[in-house]
């Protein structure tokens, strides 16, 4: 899995995160750190692992959201539907993105409230008027639109309203 950011391709390897510098080529765009070689095109790649494997790849656009969220410094993402949102938990903020991505808000990152018993965790921030709390529940939970299963159950209250759905740590 690979994120290209500025002139610099992100390798996400089995043995670790690679940065790949971005390298004068054509046609597409090589990115290499001379050992390892990222050959992009479009939506497709090509991986050159020495000393004689090539992968092809193709963007996976579920994958990379989150992938995108722990390079961004989240710790934790959650997704919910009916109506879509989503929530990042970074060291610093709290990232909400809610009405299939029309608003967006951001809380300070409180220190959360733990029941290790329970496996039970609880976030409970503002700004301004805007209070949000957050359970997080370690428990199986299946998104209602794809079946996919995540390791975190989440209830979201923003007010009055109560969005559910899961997440899962980045870490």
């Amino acid at each position: 899995m690979t994120e290209i950011r500025g002139d610099t391709a992100w390798a996400f390897l089995p043995d670790g995160t690679v940065p790949l510098p971005h390298v004068v080529a054509a046609p597409g765009a090589k990115y290499s750190d001379g050992a390892l070689v990222l050959w992009a095109t479009g939506e497709e790649a090509v991986l050159e692992i020495p000393p004689d494997s090539a992968r092809a790849c193709r963007n996976n656009r579920a994958r990379a959201v989150w992938e995108h969220a722990k390079l961004g410094g989240a710790d934790f993402r959650a997704v919910g539907n009916e109506p879509g949102w989503h929530l990042e938990i970074g060291p610093d903020s709290i990232r909400l993105v809610t009405d299939y991505g029309e608003t967006r808000s951001a809380y300070p990152t409180p220190a959360p409230e733990t029941d290790r018993d329970a496996r039970h965790t609880t976030y409970r921030t503002a700004s301004g008027d805007d209070t949000v709390r957050i359970e997080l529940r370690g428990e199986r939970c299946l998104d209602t639109m794809s079946g996919e299963e995540f390791e975190t159950a989440v209830m979201l209250t923003l007010g009055e309203q109560t969005l559910r759905e899961c997440g899962r740590a980045l870490h």
